[in-house]
C-alpha cells in the first residue's frame, strides 16, 4: 500500500504546538483484519530435569544448583570511577556509610543482642557435662575375649586386660552391655547391666553383681573425712600425695632422685 505526503501531513498534523496529535487511518480493509491485540499467555512452570547416567550418580560432591539460579555477589565499589555512582550504594548518610569498619557481627545498636537474650544449650553444645559418658562400657565379645572360665570382672580387671582408662573416664563405674555371645561362666561386678548382658551371664553359668557405687562427693563429707583422719594422727594431703606416688610407680612413671646437696659457704665465696 502507497501512502502520499498528502496523506502524511493530513494525519500526522499536531493539533497544537504543546500536544501532538498522531492519527493513523488503515484504509485497508485486509491489513485491519490482520491486527490482533497482545495477549500474553501464561507460561508454564520449568521443570527440573536430572538426567543421571550409571557411570556418573548423584552425590554430594557432584550436586550443583541449576545454571543461573546462583549469582556471585555484587562488589560495591568505592568512587565514581567504579560506574555506580557517588554512593555507590551505600547511601548518603550513616555509620554504614562511612570508611572504615562497619557494625560487627551480631551488634543491635547497643540493645541486648539475640545471642545473650536465647538460653543456654544444654550438653556439650553448652559447655555442660550431661553429654559426656557416665560408665566405662564392656561387651560380652569383650569378656569373652579377654577373660578366661572362672575369672572375677572387676573394673581394675578391665584396666589391665581390655582398654586403658585415664584421665577423667578412671573414676566411672563399670557398665557391661550385651553385644555379642558369651560362653564362659564368669562373676562380674560391676554399676550396671543392660538386661540383655545379665542374661547372658547368668545362661552361661555365671554371675552378675552389682558392685557398691561410689559416694556422691560433698563439702560436708570431705570435711568429716579430713576431721577423722586428723583425729587418729594422719594427714590427709600426705596421704593423698603418697597415693599419687604409689600409682605413678605401679605405671612405672616414677623415679627417685636424691635431693641435691646444699652448697657449702666456702664453695660459694669461691663462686
Amino acid at each position: 500500500m502507497q501512502v502520499s505526503q498528502a496523506f502524511l501531513n493530513r494525519n500526522f498534523r499536531p493539533e497544537s504546538r504543546n500536544e501532538p496529535c498522531l492519527r493513523i487511518q488503515v484504509a485497508s480493509r485486509s491489513l485491519r483484519s490482520s491486527v490482533r491485540p497482545f495477549t500474553a499467555s501464561p507460561r508454564a512452570p520449568r521443570a527440573l530435569v536430572v538426567s543421571v547416567s550409571a557411570s556418573d550418580r548423584l552425590r554430594l560432591h557432584n550436586l550443583s544448583p541449576e545454571p543461573g539460579s546462583r549469582r556471585d555477589e555484587k562488589r560495591k565499589g568505592r568512587g565514581h570511577a567504579a560506574g555506580q555512582g557517588g554512593t555507590c550504594g551505600f547511601g548518603n548518610r550513616g555509620q554504614k556509610s562511612r570508611s572504615g569498619p562497619s557494625v560487627r557481627p551480631g551488634f543491635e545498636g547497643g540493645q541486648m543482642p539475640l545471642y545473650r537474650r536465647l538460653p543456654k544449650l544444654r550438653g556439650i553444645a553448652g559447655g555442660m557435662g550431661a553429654g559426656l559418658p557416665d560408665f566405662v562400657v564392656v561387651n560380652l565379645d569383650d569378656l569373652e575375649k579377654h577373660f578366661a572360665a572362672g575369672d572375677v570382672v572387676t573394673l581394675e580387671a578391665v584396666k589391665e586386660k581390655v582398654m586403658s582408662i585415664s584421665g577423667r573416664d578412671a573414676d566411672l563405674p563399670l557398665k557391661v552391655l550385651g553385644s555379642g555371645s558369651l560362653s564362659k561362666s564368669l562373676t562380674v561386678h560391676a554399676g550396671a547391666f543392660s538386661d540383655s548382658a545379665k542374661a547372658a551371664i547368668e545362661a552361661a553359668g555365671g554371675k552378675a553383681e552389682l558392685a557398691a557405687a561410689k559416694p556422691k562427693w560433698t563439702r560436708k563429707a570431705f570435711k568429716k573425712m579430713v576431721a577423722d583422719l586428723a583425729a587418729q594422727g594422719r594427714d590427709y594431703q600426705k596421704e593423698k600425695l603418697q597415693k599419687r606416688i604409689d600409682n605413678l610407680k605401679s605405671k612405672g612413671m616414677f623415679k627417685e632422685r636424691a635431693p641435691k646437696e646444699a652448697p657449702t659457704k666456702t664453695a660459694a665465696k669461691k663462686k
